[in-house]
């Protein structure tokens, strides 16, 4: 019975240690929105991940920047990107979206930030249990855990691939229903201005007649 109850506690453990926020958020046309993150130590781990779901050509700038107001990351016109950056220093890490390269185009990012401590806790060993047997068990976990976050990371991926197709195939048929729209008004033009000549001629024929 102590198995599971070690299983358990180092799960546990580990959603404890790791400190996650992940939106979804519509940056206007000429907006910057800035988000915001604190460690309460240093050498602690932090996980950004965004991606573009929708508006323009996918794309946006980004900025990340430490306490003391160093850039981190940065980048400009990226459809999305995920990065781990060990924090130098204890405080507040700011992450920043710019759409100000957009006129009248609106985008939707979902975005991940997650504060992770690394640090390993110390199992109780079983009765009668090696200390090899309750490391490896304890390394066996913490695999799992990354086969996770692999999972986790690919699943993001094609959220992200469906829907800007699904976008691309709105914004294909919307060209569509204005291009039949602009042909269908054509022919209408067209018809009408055949008339008035037609009108026009057998009036002038009628005229010269009389």
């Amino acid at each position: 019975m102590k198995l599971p109850l070690i299983l358990c506690g180092l799960l546990a453990w580990l959603v404890g240690h790791v400190s996650a926020t992940a939106l979804t958020y519509k940056i206007q046309a000429n907006e910057q929105a800035c988000f915001y993150a604190a460690t309460t130590r240093p050498q602690e781990k932090i996980a950004f991940y965004f991606a573009v779901q929708s508006g323009g050509s996918f794309d946006i700038d980004y900025e990340v920047t430490g306490p003391g107001g160093k850039i981190i990351l940065d980048g400009q016109k990226e459809r999305q990107g995920d990065f781990v950056f060990t924090a130098q220093e204890a405080g507040e890490y700011k992450f920043c979206f710019n759409n100000e390269m957009s006129t009248y185009t609106d985008k939707f990012v979902d975005f991940e930030i997650a504060v992770e401590n690394e640090s390993k806790v110390n199992l109780p060993a079983k009765q009668g249990s090696s200390p090899e047997q309750t490391s490896a068990l304890e390394e066996s976990l913490f695999k799992v855990s990354g086969q996770l976050s692999t999972i986790t990371r690919n699943q993001k991926y094609f959220r992200t691939r469906e829907n800007r197709n699904f976008s691309t195939v709105r914004s294909t048929e919307k060209r569509i229903v204005n291009f039949s729209l602009i042909q269908i008004a054509l022919v209408i033009c067209m018809g009408a201005l055949q008339v008035f000549i037609v009108r026009f001629f057998f009036q002038g024929a009628r005229k010269g007649y009389v």
